[in-house]
């Protein structure tokens, strides 16, 4: 792998990459680096499941936390062995251009777009694309990902669905360059609205004991759905991605304990993501 000077998790523990690391060499063998979008790390899912992969499969997952796009880049750097992603048109590519084996779907939920309680654009009950154009129309406050995360790419997908163009430069379209968790406290100090995976957003409410600044405003388009993928990094790109790993880690996600696990996940009652491996069918 490629030198990479992110910090690695795993259970809350920063971690520094393996070639920094002494000790057991066996131990070493077992650690599996994944790449994964921000909304998996920042709801605590990836938290959860760590030691219930470790005790069926004896691997340490260590993890990376950012966008998708970049995710499929590290993956593509050969700084990944495994990637936990949310764009399949851009998972798709990447597979086709030969950088990643066996795309596998494990978990979806949905996307929301949030925004404040009082509502200004008075955009609640309206379609999806009626929705947009109203933000435009008004130029209501609107805060966008920026960062070519899986929900940055949806959020540009959108736009393109509704026939509307993509605000770019437009003074009440803010761009984060940031995190989920950065972009929704962005939107809530301007008052305005954002694109989130409901993953997230439960999280965000959970913080804020019930009673986030931030509420769902629009949800349930069909356009909205959420899927999430595991991928190998392919060994004859990436020589020394420990596919045996990857493949022994997406096979727990997609088999019944992992997608009982995935299902099990809950904040406030409410649970993040929905398993929907086939797999596990």
């Amino acid at each position: 792998m490629k030198n990479f000077t992110a910090h690695w998790k795993r259970i809350g523990t920063i971690l520094f990459f393996p070639l920094f690391l002494a000790g057991n060499s066996q131990a070493a063998d077992k650690e599996l680096m994944m790449a994964t979008t921000t909304s998996t790390d920042d709801t605590g899912l990836l938290e959860y499941l760590a030691p219930m992969v470790t005790k069926a499969t004896g691997i340490t997952v260590k993890w990376v936390g950012t966008g998708t796009g970049k995710a499929l880049k590290m993956g593509e750097d050969c700084n990944a062995d495994v990637l936990l992603v949310h764009a399949p048109a851009a998972e798709k590519k990447f597979v086709e251009a030969g950088f990643g084996i066996n795309r596998r779907e494990v978990m979806y939920n949905d996307f929301v777009v949030i925004g404040p309680n009082a509502d200004p654009a008075a955009i609640k009950g309206k379609d999806l694309c009626t929705a947009l154009k109203t933000i435009t129309d008004k130029k209501a406050a609107f805060v966008s990902r920026g960062d070519d995360s899986g929900t940055h790419k949806m959020e540009l997908s959108l736009w393109k669905d509704c026939a509307l163009q993509a605000p770019d430069k437009e003074s009440w379209y803010l761009q984060a360059g940031q995190g989920m968790m950065p972009t929704i406290t962005m939107a809530a100090e301007r008052g305005g609205y954002t694109l989130a995976d409901r993953g997230t957003y439960i999280k965000y409410e959970a913080d804020n004991q019930g009673k986030p600044p931030l509420a769902i405003i629009l949800e349930g388009d069909k356009h909205l759905l959420n899927q999430y993928s595991v991928i190998e990094v392919n060994p004859q790109k990436c020589p020394n991605a420990k596919n045996d790993l990857a493949r022994q880690y997406g096979d727990w996600m997609v088999g019944k304990e992992g997608q009982a696990a995935i299902g099990g996940f809950k904040l406030l009652g409410k649970q993040l993501f929905t398993p929907n491996a086939a797999a596990a069918k």
